[in-house]
């Protein structure tokens, strides 16, 4: 059963942005900016803490 509803999830994705390509990369791009600043983020948290901030 999981199984397929991985299927029909993953072919809904696939129509949503084969459909509506404007707001699916506006979305993509908010996810990527989203992930980008927990990285620097991460980053800044360890920069600091080896400078003993």
């Amino acid at each position: 059963m999981k199984k397929v509803l991985g299927w029909v999830l993953l072919f809904l994705l696939v129509f949503w942005i084969g459909t509506n390509p404007g707001p699916a990369a506006d979305v993509a791009r908010s996810i990527g900016d989203g992930v980008g600043d927990i990285f620097s983020n991460i980053g800044t948290f360890f920069v600091e803490l080896a400078n003993g901030n």
